[in-house]
């Protein structure tokens, strides 16, 4: 049986409508388009339904055929969501309040899809985590009031079956996937006190014992947290508003790795800078961070947080897994210029590099082989549109928006998880008579009276770093650093010079650098003492690197410990001037 054909739905000025493809790709002939203007529009979690508010009424309709399932008379809505089995329909209007009616309405109401009946309507004033949160099964649903967060069963939203309290709890993140289902819940910190994340298994609330995992940290003003589709692990962005060394415009962040075992780690980004974007493979085996100033780094972790393969630099700030987790795009959008890096996940080899420009929203279709590209209102509201693309950087489908008119939003119909098999990854353009954009080389600004000149490495703007594979043995030997390397070679030439009884010439100038610790090096110097010199200097380098690694973990320090630290760069030299015969 052939796969079914995925819808994007098309939300702007001129109306709501469905678009029927890829590869071929056309207006739906089942779906009329609705000419008013939409406020919100979304699929439900399966495909089958959609549901949009056009500032008139709420319209639900099956798709592909286009039948009406149910439509409602809430011209206020601004906000509406279904269920993961497609029984209710949530939707949510601004909250407003009068002299006659000082308390307001209950502006979250939750309907029943069957029978239209409304189920229940709560109070809730803002629009961030409005949508009560199920489990896929909708056995639970929980929701944030005040200091509590409530668990409701089998969709009776009458009687709370549980509650979680937790003093200024402001965040949580349900599971998804199988039963039990797990919460993890975020607790700013307070007069001094750390903030906290702690994940629970429901209904086992019974106290801070009760955690599956728990993990404390400073310098968190807001966090996001992110499960893993085998729900056994959580991804905590924390984030500060101001970066108090002034290093950085956006805050300070740093990532955390909680599991449902009690383990949890920092993870260590290689790089200083912001955290721009982190994303977990839907394998739920490993998951990559885009991070540092620009250009940016981006990583891939596994679940022990050893880094497996790491992409060097670039202008990016946004990773996507496709959905059956078999290509990675790393892409720079925003203020940057829509460079796109396309990856085959299990080869960690480039597929293509294409450009696109100006682009605000990006989104993976269900089949792992198309993505949809648009530039949308209010980000921009100039050359407005949307694109089709085949992940090796083709165009299939292009359009533009006119310009007295505005697009708002795209989206891509969902599907259960297998719907579409994993295919082969291709290297080689697909057909098209729109072509491709692969990105042309950036070219570094070299001012007027350099321009007539060949250029020199001191010319470069920034110092570009390869893409590296960090698995043991990937690649032969892991890789050298440059200061190891260096040190290596100046060693080869002194062997070579004594050889060739030319020890009074120099050894080549090497450029300044750290110095590295020449690991592989074991072999006697012949002079007990000059052994006994290098033994004792290991030692203290060792004990040098493990004083560094507690103060990263944020120990605090004592102040011999911290004078042994400084010293490390004196005995390394030592070392090397020993190890070298000098």
């Amino acid at each position: 049986m052939a796969p079914p054909i995925p819808h994007l739905a098309v939300r702007g000025s001129d109306g709501t409508s469905l678009l029927c493809g890829p590869p071929s790709c056309h207006e739906s002939s089942a779906f009329k388009r609705d000419e008013l203007q939409a406020k919100h529009m979304v699929f439900s979690s399966d495909g089958s339904l959609f549901g949009w508010c056009n500032g008139s009424q709420v319209n639900v309709v099956k798709v592909p055929s286009g039948e009406l399932v149910k439509s409602f008379d809430l011209p206020k809505t601004a906000a509406l969501e279904f269920s993961p089995l497609n029984n209710i329909l949530a939707t949510w209007q601004q909250y407003t309040k009068t002299q006659d009616n000082p308390q307001g309405d209950a502006n979250l109401q939750l309907w029943d899809l069957q029978t239209g009946s409304l189920l229940k309507a709560f109070y809730q004033k803002k629009i961030t985590g409005w949508c009560p949160s199920w489990a896929d099964d909708e056995s639970i649903a929980a929701r944030i009031v005040n200091n509590e967060l409530h668990f409701f069963e089998n969709n009776k939203f009458e009687t709370i079956a549980n509650k979680l309290h937790l003093q200024k709890v402001s965040e949580f993140a349900l599971s998804t996937g199988s039963q039990p289902a797990k919460v993890a819940v975020y607790v700013p910190g307070s007069k001094g006190s750390p903030s906290f994340v702690r994940l629970y298994q429901y209904p086992n609330f019974g106290g801070p014992t009760s955690a599956l995992a728990n993990k404390s940290f400073f310098k968190a003003d807001r966090v996001s947290m992110l499960w893993n589709n085998k729900a056994n692990a959580v991804l905590v962005t924390a984030s500060t508003e101001v970066d108090k060394t002034g290093a950085s415009y956006y805050g300070e962040q740093t990532l955390h790795y909680v599991a449902t075992n009690g383990e949890s780690a920092v993870i260590q980004l290689p790089k200083n800078g912001p955290i721009y974007d982190v994303c977990w493979n839907p394998n739920s085996t490993e998951f990559c961070v885009v991070y540092g100033f620009m250009p940016a780094k981006a990583t891939v972790f596994n679940h022990k947080c050893e880094s497996v393969f790491d992409f060097g630099t670039g202008p990016r700030n946004a990773a996507f897994y496709s959905p059956q987790g078999h290509i990675l795009i790393l892409a720079g959008f925003g203020n940057l210029r829509g460079q796109m890096e396309v990856w085959d996940v299990k080869k960690y080899k480039q597929v293509s590099k294409p450009q696109a420009e100006d682009t605000t929203h990006f989104f993976w279709c269900p089949d792992g082989e198309h993505i949809v590209t648009a530039t949308c209102s209010p980000r921009l509201r100039v050359s407005n549109g949307y694109k089709i693309w085949h992940y090796t950087g083709t165009v299939l489908y292009k359009h533009e928006t006119p310009s007295n008119k505005e697009l708002w939003q795209v989206l891509w119909q969902p599907f259960r998880t297998g719907t579409f098999p994993e295919k082969p990854v291709k290297y080689q353009a697909s057909p098209s008579e729109l072509g491709t954009t692969e990105a042309k080389p950036a070219q570094a600004y070299r001012p007027p009276a350099l321009r007539n000149k060949p250029p020199t490495a001191s010319s470069k703007l920034h110092e570009e770093e390869p893409p590296q594979n960090m698995k043991p043995g990937a690649a032969g030997e892991k890789q050298m650093s440059k200061a190891a390397l260096k040190n290596q070679k100046k060693r080869e030439a002194k062997k070579a010079a004594k050889q060739e009884n030319k020890s009074d010439e120099a050894p080549p100038p090497v450029a300044d650098s750290a110095p590295a610790i020449p690991a592989h090096v074991t072999s006697s110097h012949g002079d007990p003492e000059t052994d006994k010199k290098i033994k004792n200097l290991k030692k203290k380098i060792k004990a040098i690197d493990e004083l560094k690694e507690q103060q990263a973990a944020g120990k605090v320090m004592q102040k011999n410990q911290l004078e042994k630290i400084e010293k490390e760069a004196q005995l390394l030299q030592e070392l090397e001037d020993l190890e070298l015969g000098l």
